[in-house]
């Protein structure tokens, strides 16, 4: 793929957070492929920092997937609209957007189905042999760009991919009026399912953690009840053998 030493108007080159090594983060100049027809570039103007990234950051891995070489990080991502590719008639310049981070085949069975999420083909922003978006700017389909409304922040705007993964648990496990709620994890994620869980109409949510300042938090946002729950192998083997003299 072609790719350009990309400038911006005053002539500031583009820049990006590539990581290079475990624990080895270097701010550097990031090419970005040519523009293409059905593309967009897009000035990033918030970028969340996700559970994977520090992974990568701590490890140059997350989970099976290994960074074999330097890389960009970020894919919680907003921005505004630079410039159009020639068959680009959805958005215009300077419109703000939210990015999909995940790139589809757009050709395979569940692509075409609409569960693009689940394509054997996909290339998501910051993983592995995909460059991220913590940069100035990146180049991107146009049809993975939703714009935002005008009551949404671009900071908010970046939050719409780790929302997407509340939204899909709650519709996955059927929340709605009469459904209580538990949450094992009081993290990012853990309290994003929390405030869509409510949002669905769920009476009542209750969150577990093992640390009482994530509980804290969440009781701030809204849970109903929490349960601190202890990291000890005593207090694990204790209740084991509770367990077991009960014949559970």
């Amino acid at each position: 793929m072609n790719t350009e030493m990309s400038q911006s108007e005053d002539g500031e080159i583009n820049m990006a957070a590539w990581i290079l090594g475990v624990k080895n983060l270097s701010i550097q100049p990031y090419p970005l492929p040519s523009l293409g027809p059905h593309d967009v570039k897009i000035k990033i103007k918030a970028v969340g920092i996700c559970g994977s990234d520090v992974h990568y950051y701590k490890t140059m891995r997350c989970a099976n997937f290994i960074a074999n070489k330097p890389m960009v990080l970020g894919h919680e991502c907003a921005g505004i609209i630079q410039e159009l590719g020639t068959q680009v008639q959805s958005l215009s310049v300077g419109d703000r957007v939210a990015l999909e981070p995940g790139i589809s085949c757009q050709t395979c069975n569940f692509c075409k189905g609409g569960r693009y999420n689940l394509c054997r083909g996909m290339k998501f922003f910051g993983s592995a042999s995909t460059h991220g978006s913590l940069a100035n700017m990146v180049v991107h389909p146009a049809n993975l760009c939703f714009k935002l409304p005008d009551n949404v922040s671009l900071e908010e705007g970046a939050m719409i991919e780790p929302l997407s993964v509340g939204v899909h648990a709650c519709r996955r496990a059927n929340i709605g009026p009469d459904t209580n709620v538990l949450i094992i994890g009081a993290g990012p994620i853990g309290l994003i399912v929390s405030l869509a869980a409510r949002a669905f109409g769920s009476p009542r949510i209750v969150m577990v953690d093992v640390d009482n300042t994530r509980l804290s938090i969440a009781k701030d946002l809204g849970a109903d009840e929490t349960i601190l729950v202890s990291t000890s192998i005593q207090v694990f083997t204790l209740y084991s053998t509770n367990f077991t003299l009960l014949g559970v």
